[in-house]
């Protein structure tokens, strides 16, 4: 990508924006196919996807078809670093997700997260990213954080 606007387009529209419509193949389309994605939360083991999973990884669609299909989710509150020579940029912003009535999440309350994402690009897509988040004001340990473990 050629200048800081670009990298701020790409991670705030096209990236999240599909995530938020839950464009499954528009947020693929997003990955570069040897792609890597690792999701730390907490204490939690960390999960690591891709979207042609080695041994020690699953399947990335799965993730979003997941989040997508429990949950409407919203991004906002962005700030960004971008390192134009190394094709990276480092996003810390506040996410929303509303259960959906028919989702496996329909118990709980709206949940809002605050993630930091760190990326690596290829090209015009994402070869890694790297997803840390913590619910914030949670005191239910039943209070699912957008996907189950394995």
């Amino acid at each position: 990508m050629q200048d800081r606007p670009a990298y701020i387009n790409f991670i705030e529209r096209r990236y999240f924006g599909s995530v938020a419509a839950g464009d499954i193949e528009a947020v693929m389309d997003c990955f570069a196919a040897d792609a890597q994605v690792v999701i730390r939360h907490g204490d939690y083991p960390e999960r690591r996807f891709s979207p042609h999973p080695e041994r020690g990884q699953e399947p990335l669609s799965s993730f979003f078809e997941h989040l997508c299909g429990n949950y409407d989710c919203w991004f906002g509150n962005f700030t960004h670093t971008v390192d134009l020579d190394q094709n990276r940029a480092a996003s810390r912003f506040t996410v929303r997700l509303t259960p959906k009535r028919d989702g496996l999440y329909s118990e709980f309350p709206m949940q809002q997260l605050m993630n930091s994402n760190f990326f690596e690009f290829d090209a015009e897509r994402i070869r890694f990213m790297l997803i840390n988040y913590a619910n914030t004001g949670s005191t239910d340990s039943r209070k699912p954080t957008g996907y189950p473990g394995s």
